[in-house]
């Protein structure tokens, strides 16, 4: 098929005025799946390699020559910024076929919506939790929106894949489907997918329909790629060692730093200068801490400040403003950003990214760095590991630095082998489905508990939930009062339930702390966790303020700017680190390999650390004697594996080992002391993990291990059993146990 001449003829004038010579191997492929099957297509390609204009030629195309009834291709993004991103590429590339595009979420002024409303055509943008809204507030309207409903696009499809909000959208999407009475095609878009079959099966879901994957010649990637490492405080690991190479480093002239600046940042703000960069952090309060240090040392150094913010708990106006300036390409600023940029919104020409501290995740890390390279130019990435001096008497596990390695295993993984985590299939999502329950019957009204349970288990995400599970949660409902029952047995929402459902903050699944608003004078800076007293600072936008006023009825608080360093806080943010990872940490602490990217002090620091590993013993066997009754395991599992070995030690050999104060540092170890030998160890472990036992064995008596969002309104029972069936990864554990006696 030549997929350019197959185009509409505004496409094919597009593609000319835009100076294309020929059109990408992701668009030929694209266009061949879209125009030649019936199939979901899932796009698989590097960043700002043309995804989105891959998908959209031929759904403009096939939307031109057939218009539809009603809106005709939805598009799904996790971010509000990425729709607005993409909403200014789609509006100019539709503008000549007058195909209307509208913006659905919480920042989009009724107006637009209304206008939509009377009129469904085009195409429409929207966050998963603002097509929640769209489902339960304009329940009637969605036959008429969707009825010819021809496409579903979900870009970073990649960011779905782990978690109940992925599972959401999906849920979503099969109910509007149902509602709408359409069948449409998906089509999903990513960077960054390990597994694309898994990956494709996930798409596919309550679709009816298999997933066409297409195969193209990508183009070779090329990397500009270093890792460096800092002691928070002198010396540096580099320090009288001759025997390594030495690597060009600028350093900042420290007598200009100011007192909080770490030898990192100061790193950062050097090779920052004079150019366009992210700043890469793991949370919002590090990002808050980087960018309050970096801004002094604009200021000791008497430079103008050349440091921006982004991240999620910022006010629109803070996030938009950096996204707007970043994307003038003549611009010398640098952002400092959590995974808010992570995702493919365009900030125009990027020359570098730093990543502070690991990331946890090979597509974490993927996307990020693929922020930069655009235009031509081979992505780049400076890692910056950072680590305090272990305390004298450090206890050996204390003494390796589990960044750096880990930073090694990411970036090893993908180069060898193209590993990216996979989706996160085989959970009970009880707390997705107390939400769905709800959510459907806000939507929809009074229905018969088959009817519900109709509506509601057969979504595919719950396949694994039973009828006896569903009748435990609805009879708890009732107990409850978030459901009701009526006098003729139907079921409605209960005055406890509307007050849930009412909530704009019912829409997402996703955790939200309790947040307070923070203003100064009529400007809104972003929201904070945890209010301190007045006359205190807090840490937001990059700067400090003081405390003027707290009003906790309207949850907002007032302050004013002034001088200083303090820590942010934001709320917890857990990692979610596959198994993969730690075992390819181990092979870097096993193995004797020079990585090129490693510069002197990494290069220092990783020999160290392999000398500790191999003196310790932990290459033979993961249990380390630290001396008198102490140990340390080294598992090398993820997350979930690793909190199953944790419950599994205690609960299960606990008594036959006399194993007590079992301290884990997740997923990288566990110390305790043990009357047991090492022998002994080995050999209890590996029967009592042999044994066929219930997962419920590892969840403690009268323990209601609440993880997500609505957990606290499922029954303690389907908590517990989602808990030790869906989230401990017991079978990953017991692998590794069984190994370590063969």
């Amino acid at each position: 098929m030549n997929v350019f001449e197959r185009y509409a003829p505004f496409i094919q004038d597009y593609i000319f005025r835009s100076g294309w010579q020929a059109l990408r191997g992701v668009q030929n492929a694209a266009g061949e799946a879209i125009f030649g099957t019936d199939d979901n297509v899932l796009l698989t390609a590097s960043t700002a390699s043309g995804k989105t204009e891959a998908a959209f030629f031929p759904i403009l195309t096939l939307m031109d020559e057939d218009p539809p009834l009603s809106v005709g291709a939805l598009y799904i993004a996790p971010l509000k910024a990425l729709i607005n991103d993409q909403f200014g590429r789609i509006s100019q590339l539709c503008e000549e076929a007058d195909i209307p595009v509208t913006r659905w979420h919480g920042d989009v002024p009724q107006s637009q919506k209304r206008k939509l409303l009377r009129k469904p055509r085009g195409i429409l943008q929207i966050t998963p939790e603002s097509l929640e809204s769209l489902m339960i507030n304009k329940h009637m309207e969605i036959p008429s929106l969707f009825g010819d409903l021809r496409f579903i696009v979900i870009d970073e499809i990649h960011s779905l894949l782990r978690g109940d909000r992925g599972l959401q959208t999906f849920c979503l999407i099969e109910r509007m489907c149902r509602l709408a009475g359409c069948n449409p095609r998906r089509v999903g878009l990513s960077a960054t997918i390990g597994n694309p079959q898994e990956a494709g099966r996930f798409l596919a879901a309550g679709s009816g329909r298999r997933t066409v994957i297409p195969r193209f010649e990508g183009g070779r990637e090329v990397w500009r790629l270093s890792m460096e490492h800092f002691y928070n405080t002198p010396p540096q690991a580099d320090e009288d060692k001759q025997e390594v190479p030495e690597t060009p480093l600028i350093e900042a002239p420290t007598d200009t730093a100011p007192k909080a600046a770490y030898p990192g940042v100061v790193y950062i703000f050097v090779h920052t200068r004079g150019k366009k960069c992210l700043v890469f952090t793991n949370s919002r309060e590090e990002c808050e801490a980087v960018c309050q240090s970096l801004r002094q040392y604009c200021e000791a150094n008497h430079e103008p400040d050349r440091f921006l913010i982004h991240h999620g708990n910022l006010s629109a106006s803070y996030r938009e403003s950096a996204e707007e300036e970043m994307k003038d390409d003549d611009s010398m600023l640098s952002v400092c950003a959590t995974a808010t940029l992570e995702l493919g919104i365009d900030i125009g020409r990027l020359e570098r990214a730093f990543q502070i501290d690991a990331p946890y995740t090979v597509s974490g890390f993927l996307q990020r760095m693929g922020r930069t390279g655009r235009r031509g130019d081979p992505s780049e990435m400076w890692f910056v590991m950072r680590e305090n001096h272990p305390e004298p008497r450090a206890m050996m596990p204390e003494m390796i630095p589990w960044y750096l390695i880990q930073g090694i295993a990411l970036v090893q993984l993908y180069i060898e082998e193209r590993f990216v985590e996979p989706p996160r299939t085989g959970r009970l999502p009880y707390s997705l489905l107390y939400h769905q329950t709800m959510s459907t019957l806000a939507s929809c009204g009074e229905m018969t508990p088959g009817e519900l349970a109709s509506r509601v288990l057969t979504l595919s995400c719950f396949r694994r939930v039973t009828q006896e599970d569903y009748r435990i949660l609805l009879r708890h409902l009732i107990e409850i009062d978030h459901i009701s029952q009526t006098e003729n047995g139907g079921l409605i929402l209960g005055l406890s339930g509307e007050r849930i459902v009412n909530n704009y903050k019912f829409y997402a699944v996703f955790q939200e702390n309790i947040e307070y608003s923070v203003r100064t004078g009529p400007e809104e800076l972003g929201t904070i966790v945890k209010p301190p007293p007045v006359g205190d600072k807090i840490a937001i936008a990059g700067r400090v303020w003081l405390v003027e006023e707290v009003d906790h009825k309207k949850r907002e608080v007032y302050c004013t700017l002034v001088k200083g360093n303090i820590p942010a806080y934001f709320g917890d943010v857990a990692g979610d680190i596959h198994t993969r990872v730690l075992e390819r940490m181990r092979g870097v602490l096993c193995e004797q390999v020079n990585y090129p990217y490693l510069m002197r002090r990494a290069v220092c620091r990783l020999q160290d650390a392999r000398d500790i590993f191999r003196k310790s013993g932990m290459q033979d066997k993961p249990l380390v004697h630290l001396g008198g009754n102490m140990w340390a395991l080294f598992p090398w599992l993820g997350s979930y594996a690793f909190l199953a070995l944790e419950r599994f030690l205690k609960i299960c050999c606990g008594k036959q080992l006399g194993l007590k104060g079992l301290n884990p540092s997740r997923p990288y170890y566990l110390q305790f002391t043990m009357k047991a030998t090492q022998e002994e160890f080995y050999r209890i472990t590996a029967q009592e993990a042999a044994k066929d036992f219930d997962p419920l064995e590892l969840v403690y008596p009268k323990e209601v291990p609440v993880f997500e969002k609505y957990d606290e309104y499922v029954p303690e029972e389907l908590i517990r059993k989602g808990f030790a069936l869906g989230v401990l990864d017991i079978n990953d554990m017991k692998r590794r146990v069984l190994s370590w006696t063969k």
